[in-house]
């Protein structure tokens, strides 16, 4: 059987990618596009498994990420170009991929496992590896789901030239909140830095960047975010002071909403595998959730600490307990 194929561009490379065969059954099915998800393809190509990669793109929030600084082997480098380099290493073995569609649900099918994809193509596995990553929490205040899009962003990396010499507020007290800060201040934005907590979760580094930018830069603590005003686009936020309980209002050009990230586990029918009170993927150190030939690996799982080496880690146990079991049963 003829087996379609796409091109898509890795810096100015081209490489010709297999799409997955619908009605063949996969040792391995890898759900999700970036480091835990490629890392396992790696891990498991190079053990010969019959694997699929089925991905909405790849790179994940790792893409998102305009200047990464603590990955072995570079001392500085953009999410897009370390996930282009990753790509490029996956495409060295072939592998079928299924790119451009959301995974939309993984069930039990008898001794098999079969995951849907977002237009309807349906893929089989005798085990799968859950890396699907996280996604943006949202304020959810009145205007934002409006305004998304005219001002209201989720993505620094991809928008903070839009707001060259605007006034934006950044919502967030941790370290994508300062990237994001950071991201806008380079494009000479007035940024006002809003945290619903006491103090900044952020590295000190991070706080200590942002701060060389000086009266550009306005940091609010114990702030709430009521609502985002705007006719057809974001003109003002609505905030309340936790401290005095008082309310105000600033004018504003855009909101970057930087409050943390939900794991994809909604793909999952209910009760296949077993959940934090988060809804993250519970795994054990091999990555090994609590249904057979079914692994996680990367920030949807219960591993602390979401950083992309330990990403990249987690997703070559998860290939390599995948191939260990398969192997001890007689299935590969």
């Amino acid at each position: 059987m003829d087996i379609p194929s796409f091109t898509f561009d890795i810096g100015a490379m081209k490489r010709s990618a297999r799409k997955p065969e619908e009605g063949f059954l996969y040792d391995l099915l890898i759900l999700g596009g970036g480091p835990a998800a490629m890392s396992a393809t790696i891990y498991a190509a190079r053990k010969m498994m019959k694997i699929a990669v089925l991905t909405k793109d790849f790179g994940g929030q790792m893409g998102y990420t305009s200047e990464i600084e603590n990955y072995m082997g570079f001392q500085s480098i953009s999410g897009r170009e370390l996930t282009a380099r990753f790509r490029d290493h996956i495409m060295q073995f072939d592998v079928p991929v299924h790119e451009g569609e959301k995974v939309i649900r993984l069930a039990a099918d008898g001794e098999v496992y079969r995951v849907v994809m977002e237009y309807g193509s349906e893929y089989r596995g005798k085990a799968v590896i859950i890396a699907t990553g996280k996604r943006d929490r949202h304020l959810n205040v009145p205007g934002e789901a409006e305004l998304t899009g005219r001002g209201v962003a989720y993505c620094a990396t991809c928008d903070a030239p839009f707001f060259r010499d605007k006034k934006v507020v950044v919502v967030g007290g941790g370290n994508s909140a300062l990237t994001a800060a950071i991201d806008l201040l380079k494009v000479n934005a007035s940024v006002v830095l809003l945290n619903f907590a006491e103090g900044w979760q952020a590295d000190e580094i991070m706080l200590n960047n942002a701060r060389q930018y000086g009266d550009k830069l306005s940091l609010l603590d114990m702030h709430q975010v009521l609502e985002i005003r705007g006719d057809r686009k974001v003109e003002a936020v609505r905030l309340l002071d936790r401290r005095s309980n008082g309310e105000k209002e600033i004018a504003v050009d855009g909101v970057f909403v930087e409050i943390g990230l939900l794991p994809n586990s909604d793909i999952i029918d209910e009760g296949l595998v077993r959940l934090s009170p988060l809804k993250e993927v519970v795994i054990d150190c091999g990555a090994r959730t609590s249904r057979e030939f079914i692994y996680g690996a990367g920030d949807v799982t219960t591993v602390p600490y979401k950083q992309i080496i330990i990403s990249a880690g987690e997703g070559a146990k998860a290939a390599l307990s995948a191939y260990e079991d398969l192997t001890k049963k007689g299935l590969i």
